[in-house]
């Protein structure tokens, strides 16, 4: 399991000269914390490293929060946001209806 951890790289420790693992506090504090993250929300290590994703992928974070945002995620060879002219055509749409009397 802490290899796995390792390999995921959700816990991390030193090495020694010989090459064993030294885990220190702060890695102590990371397993300690682990096991409460997975505890008390009920995560598995997979979201957990998905998360950890996110943190480091920039890119993928803001996929993510674009798709959460309810908007396509748009390619790198379009210059304004779909959401951007989602909106547009919303208002276009709301302009182009006669008002109530």
């Amino acid at each position: 399991m802490l290899r796995y951890l390792e390999e995921a790289g959700l816990v991390v420790p030193g090495r020694s000269a010989s090459g064993y693992r030294r885990y220190g506090l702060r890695e102590l504090n990371q397993l300690h914390g682990l096991r409460e993250l997975r505890t008390r929300f009920g995560l598995e290590l997979a979201e957990v490293e998905f998360a950890l994703r996110l943190r480091r992928e920039p890119a993928l974070r803001a996929a993510v929060e674009t798709w959460l945002a309810g908007t396509t995620v748009p390619g790198p060879e379009q210059t304004t946001p779909a959401w951007v002219e989602w909106e547009q055509r919303k208002h276009e749409r709301l302009l182009a209806t006669p008002a109530a009397a």
